[in-house]
């Protein structure tokens, strides 16, 4: 249910154009939806918030294995400046929607397993 809420406030986010808050609330939706699955495959708990290993453990599509990667790499980008810019400069529209996108498809895959 929370990861679905992320989502939900990812896209009111994208609509204030708060590009990097969206980016970083897909994530966070996707993480929350892999974690659902793995405690429910391997009744635990596990503290990670690696996409891309997580995905692999609960057995993910290659295709939303990518897509974990991007989301991955958007958490780290949207949290921590980088040399030049800061994570409110950084992202765009389009690169919100994109991680929109991926959250959106990994929480169909999770809600299949649950």
């Amino acid at each position: 249910m929370q990861a679905e809420q992320d989502l939900e406030v990812a896209k009111k986010n994208l609509k204030l154009k708060e590009w990097y808050v969206s980016a970083f609330l897909s994530q966070q939706a996707a993480e929350k939806a892999l974690k659902a699955v793995y405690i429910k495959k391997f009744n635990d708990l596990i503290k990670v918030h690696d996409l891309v290993f997580l995905g692999r453990k609960v057995g993910v599509s290659e295709e939303i294995l990518k897509g974990c990667g991007y989301l991955s790499r958007a958490y780290i980008e949207s949290r921590y400046p980088g040399d030049f810019e800061t994570p409110s400069e950084k992202f765009s529209e389009e690169e919100a929607l994109k991680c929109i996108r991926i959250a959106d498809e990994v929480l169909k895959w999770a809600k299949k397993i649950l």
